[in-house]
């Protein structure tokens, strides 16, 4: 069977470089067995390095029907789903248990991808992966810095984060206008954040979303244009200078005052 094609709407950019499979596939780090997912395996590059790990489980999710077809002739032994991730029910997959994930991933739904992570957290102890070095820097950021956002926040609060080394757009058929990193998410010892995890999103993400402005101004929807909580000094900072647990507080100053109000 000849190579698969890449195809732009689905974000294709395959791997074509070994050494570069290879550290992708080590950097998983596993000291046990483990249940592994890989997302978007296109022709393989990275899953034969994956399949040869005695410690791994290894299934594959792949929504280019081409890629499939490519799989099942040139690695029978693999466990292929034809399907879209973002899609898929994991606990169907998983059941309860923990599993890892891993891929070279798509860059035009990478964000979407980390944002599934958080919500099976509990059974993902480690996500390691390619991304976009853009998306890789923004995730690792930290507090005061013009990438720290949304994601750098939601998934540091559950995940130690490790940007692991750069690759180069050469390494890619076709190659990416560019650079990209592997990175690893480990999961923290964090199980409950110590507020309302719906709202914690909410207040984050609005927050971000009008980053530019003091939280006095992004955050007065949340909390009641000219209501007097939005004096305190934590809204006069604009979001880049939280810490996670910063946000934890704000989030629950801001659930406190809600239910305030209600009961009124």
């Amino acid at each position: 069977m000849t190579q698969v094609k890449a195809k732009k709407f689905l974000g294709q950019h395959f791997l074509k470089d070994l050494g570069v499979a290879q550290r992708i596939a080590a950097s998983l780090a596993l000291d046990r067995p483990s249940r592994v997912l890989e997302v978007g395996p296109g022709m393989g590059v990275l899953t034969q390095y994956l399949q040869r790990n005695p410690l791994i489980q290894l299934t594959c999710v792949e929504l280019d029907r081409e890629s499939v077809s490519y799989l099942h002739h040139h690695m029978p032994d693999v466990h292929v789903i034809e399907a879209d991730f973002l899609r898929l029910d994991l606990h169907e997959l998983y059941g309860d248990g923990p599993f890892c994930v891993i891929g070279n991933y798509p860059y035009n739904i990478s964000s979407q991808i980390f944002f599934k992570v958080l919500d099976y957290r509990d059974q993902i102890p480690v996500c390691a992966g390619m991304i976009q070095r853009e998306v890789a820097e923004r995730l690792a950021a930290r507090p005061g810095t013009k990438q720290y956002g949304i994601l750098s926040v939601l998934l540091q609060a559950y995940y130690d984060i490790e940007y692991l080394f750069t690759v180069g757009a050469e390494v890619f058929e076709p190659m990416p206008k560019v650079q990209s990193a592997v990175i690893r998410l480990t999961r923290n010892s964090t199980r409950q954040i110590g507020c309302d995890g719906q709202l914690f999103r909410t207040v984050v993400k609005t927050a971000f979303n009008q980053r530019r402005k003091t939280m006095r101004n992004s955050l007065a929807p949340l909390v009641g244009k000219g209501d007097p909580l939005l004096d305190s000094p934590v809204f006069s900072l604009r979001p880049e200078q939280l810490d996670v647990q910063q946000f934890v507080d704000l989030t629950n100053t801001i659930d406190q005052h809600i239910s305030r109000s209600i009961t009124r």
